[in-house]
């Protein structure tokens, strides 16, 4: 029982997502209300940096890579687009830190550009490059947020004005530039395609040098979980092709798993919700749909385009076909959508239910202690539920694409014929 009371704050520590632990700070003495909205997507979303572990404030820079308006490329720092603030209550005499976006310039060619993270833009924290106004333009400029946000409400100070960037107190004419930067997201695919390879590669290291000895511990996992997916999943869809497609669906089940399970570790290489962003898993399942169509047999086109059915199904009216058609393109949208909303909603419960102590923090000591202790116990179960929930989204992506690509490779029943080419039913026995 005293192990348990150990190891809860720990779990707490290492598995809750670092930015609610700074909503905290950022609140102060709960003067301020919680965005609730805003810190479940900041989480959830992409960066130009990565989080320092139970910080909002400070960041492990990244690099930026943008092609200029005139086409001229730039790479610098993610650290030169923000700085640390800090502010003093006069009244309590606190400091506060923030973070805040400021203009980075860079002298290339007698020219003088400008970049910025952008806040209040239709590029919101993207990274865009500016270009002053003039009197007359910022005036215009100004006029022109004053009737959208007559028109619209909202904020007065933060009016989105389109083609436009808000800089302090002043308007900046911006451009999107283009965008390769190695932001968060990028370099958490990265690690987690190193991680993949080393495991892998670990085993096949193991069986060059021991022959075919049984391996233990964390080889003997790996060798488990290779075998159940190649012999439960890959082997027994495909049959004789299996060792064709493997390497693809292995790596898929491989790096799905291990981009789950980093996506619950907020520390550093963790914390970047990689399947809850839907132009990954769109990728994967765009992969799948190619190796299922372009390597498909002659006879899985002909059951698209001229299936077997009553010819009044599919002429003169396509019928058949269209729904043949239009099912190429549903299963792979299946495949993407089911791994983001399982992933991301799994993300997005354990945020609410950790943002729960501070939304009841401001009814009071009771009402603190009483959702504080509800709080943890649910999402330290949900955090373990998401252990077996990666698991099992890593398997049914798998399962799924192995079914799909099975049903691509059918070559048809072919009846025995006789020699003159005719069909011949075989011969029941009594």
């Amino acid at each position: 029982m005293r192990r348990l009371f150990f190891i809860l704050p720990l779990l707490i520590a290492f598995l809750c997502p670092q930015n609610i632990f700074a909503a905290e700070g950022e609140s102060g003495e709960q003067n301020e209300s919680m965005d609730v909205k805003e810190v479940i997507f900041h989480h959830l979303g992409d960066g130009y940096g990565w989080e320092v572990p139970f910080s909002h404030v400070y960041r492990i820079p990244l690099p930026v890579i943008v092609r200029a308006e005139d086409g001229k490329w730039f790479c610098f720092s993610s650290a030169k687009l923000t700085e640390v603030t800090v502010t003093e209550d006069m009244a309590t005499g606190k400091k506060k830190e923030e973070l805040t976006p400021v203009i980075h310039e860079v002298e290339k060619d007698g020219k003088t550009y400008r970049f910025y993270l952008a806040h209040v833009s239709e590029h919101k924290n993207k990274v865009v490059e500016l270009f002053p106004l003039n009197a007359e333009e910022q005036a215009k400029t100004k006029a022109e947020a004053e009737d959208i946000f007559a028109k619209n409400g909202g904020d007065e100070h933060h009016t989105v004005v389109p083609g436009f960037c808000l800089v302090g107190h002043d308007y900046y004419k911006e451009y999107k530039p283009f965008d390769i930067s190695i932001t968060k997201n990028v370099l958490a695919l990265f690690i987690a395609a190193i991680l993949v390879t080393c495991m892998v590669m670990s085993v096949a290291r193991y069986y060059a040098r021991k022959g075919m000895k049984a391996p233990r511990k964390g080889m003997g996992f790996m060798e488990m979980l290779i075998d159940f997916i190649y012999t439960g999943v890959i082997k027994s869809s495909l049959g004789s092709k299996a060792n064709k497609f493997a390497p693809y669906l292995l790596t898929c089940f491989f790096f799905i798993l291990t981009m789950n399970l980093l996506g619950l570790i907020v520390i550093f290489p963790g914390g970047a919700n990689l399947t809850g962003n839907i132009a990954i898993t769109l990728v994967l399942a765009v992969l799948t749909f190619i190796i299922t169509n372009v390597l498909g047999t002659k006879h899985y086109w002909k059951e698209i385009f001229w299936p077997d059915v009553p010819l009044f199904l599919k002429f003169p009216l396509p019928i058949m076909q269209m729904i043949e058609v239009f099912g190429i393109f549903t299963k792979p949208a299946a495949l993407c959508v089911r791994l983001f909303a399982n992933m991301m909603g799994g993300h997005m419960i354990v945020i609410t239910l950790t943002l729960l102590i501070f939304i009841f923090a401001a009814f009071g000591a009771a009402a603190l202690g009483a959702s504080t202790v509800v709080s943890v116990l649910f999402t330290i179960f949900m955090l373990l539920l998401d252990v077996l929930v990666s698991f099992i989204q890593a398997y049914v992506f798998t399962l799924l694409s192995a079914l799909f690509i099975s049903a691509a490779q059918e070559d048809g029943h072919h009846e025995p014929k006789d020699k003159d080419g005719k069909e011949v039913t075989p011969a029941v026995e009594a």
